[in-house]
């Protein structure tokens, strides 16, 4: 099998693992609580995307990883993360907390895409050995990533269902 080959098997494989464990644990725990809990359990785990740092780290990546790919990725990571951080920071003031949400959100998903974009133009798949110690960001924890920003996105532009604005309209009078 060509690197290309596995590489592409083991990003497919990895929507694919996190899609089945999405949706039988993480998906009815972030319905089950209200939307600040849920993003702010989206944001946590976002915030750990500083890591992404690491795509400029020689000996951890190989010496002929495409700049193209890895600068982008490594510094639109670490906004996606500190972006995160900021919403996990501001909760209490709920307007600004949002926006750091919305920002976190466009950003790291952006940062997703057009890193499968520079993936692609650099020919990465057939060249991902040179990931080095780093080949496990985009096979196991980019895959997570994209997911919580697909479902961070529904849950921001869904309307809460009537029940629900009702209660919370109750607890408010109360």
């Amino acid at each position: 099998m060509s690197t290309e080959s596995i590489f592409q098997t083991h990003l497919v494989l990895g929507y694919a693992a996190w899609l089945l464990c999405f949706g039988a644990y993480i998906l009815p725990w972030l319905t089950s609580m209200d939307r600040v809990k849920a993003h702010r359990a989206i944001a946590t785990l976002h915030s750990f995307r500083f890591f992404g740092l690491v795509f400029l780290l020689p000996g951890v990546v190989g010496p002929n990883l495409p700049a193209s790919f890895a600068t982008f990725a490594a510094y639109g990571d670490l906004a996606a993360g500190l972006l995160a951080m900021l919403a996990l920071i501001t909760v209490r003031i709920r307007p600004v907390f949002w926006l750091f949400v919305v920002a976190f959100n466009l950003v790291g998903m952006g940062d997703l895409i057009l890193d499968y974009y520079h993936a692609i133009q650099a020919d990465l798949p057939a060249r991902a050995g040179e990931l080095g110690a780093a080949y496990a960001i985009p096979i196991i924890y980019v895959p997570l990533l994209m997911i919580t920003h697909v479902f961070a996105f529904y849950l921001l532009l869904c309307p809460r269902p009537k029940a629900t604005q009702a209660l919370a309209g109750e607890a408010a009078v109360s």
